[in-house]
């Protein structure tokens, strides 16, 4: 095995399990750049102890993954394990995960007390004062939830949903249709002078851009009422 070989673990209901790994690959396995799990295995085997060479008997594995199948266990040990890396390459994927958790925040929340969105610096903000841990092997997904526990105190935040009439000129209302179906498209009535009224539905934090972009292709000309959030 090369010198970037490197041990990635995942612990589960008292077991731990380990395969050997290339760092490099892992990595980029990690952060999305390389699709396919497998191709970062350095020894096609799953271990109890990988030092050793241990191999975890079939029966502790199914218990543990639900699976045997190796491409699904080595995914999860990667996604959900620890996985040795270096210091570079933990500050870049600390930072690329603190930026995936500010984008859901600022698309999906406004400030209760206004009903406005958060700007994405606003809650960068946040997080840095109250000192907010990232994990870098968690999803951002997964990391929301307890994130905005420990900004609510400086920021006040709610996850909503926008709900909005748009009323569009004839000359541009097939040129909105697409941007109408992206962001939520639940009622449309065409009127007989080829005007369009729609209402859409989309995560609250997107009204500022829902808004530009709708402006953006008619010129301005376009009515949009906020119904409620």
């Amino acid at each position: 095995m090369s010198s970037k070989t490197v041990i990635a673990k995942y612990s589960i209901s008292g077991e731990t399990f380990e395969i050997f790994v290339d760092s490099e690959m892992a990595y980029e396995y990690i952060t999305g750049k390389r699709p396919d799990p497998m191709s970062t295995l350095q020894v096609e085997e799953v271990f109890t102890d990988a030092n050793k060479g241990e191999r975890a008997s079939a029966e502790k594995v199914k218990k543990a993954f639900g699976t045997n199948e190796l491409p699904k266990i080595v995914e999860k040990i990667l996604k959900n394990g620890n996985v040795p890396i270096t210091t570079e390459q933990r500050n870049k994927l600390l930072a690329d995960k603190r930026k995936q958790i500010v984008t859901i925040i600022a698309r999906n929340a406004i400030d209760p007390r206004t009903n406005a969105p958060h700007p994405a610096q606003r809650i960068e903000n946040a997080m840095e004062q109250s000192k907010v841990s990232i994990d870098a092997f968690k999803s951002a997904n997964e990391q929301v939830d307890a994130v905005i526990k420990k900004i609510n105190m400086l920021l006040p935040i709610k996850f909503a949903t926008a709900k909005m009439e748009v009323t569009i000129p004839a000359d541009s209302a097939n040129r909105c249709y697409g941007v109408l179906k992206q962001y939520g498209l639940k009622e449309e009535k065409w009127q007989d002078n080829g005007s369009l009224n729609a209402v859409v539905e989309f995560p609250a934090g997107l009204q500022a851009e829902f808004t530009d972009k709708i402006n953006s292709l008619t010129h301005g000309s376009a009515m949009i009422k906020m119904l409620g959030v």
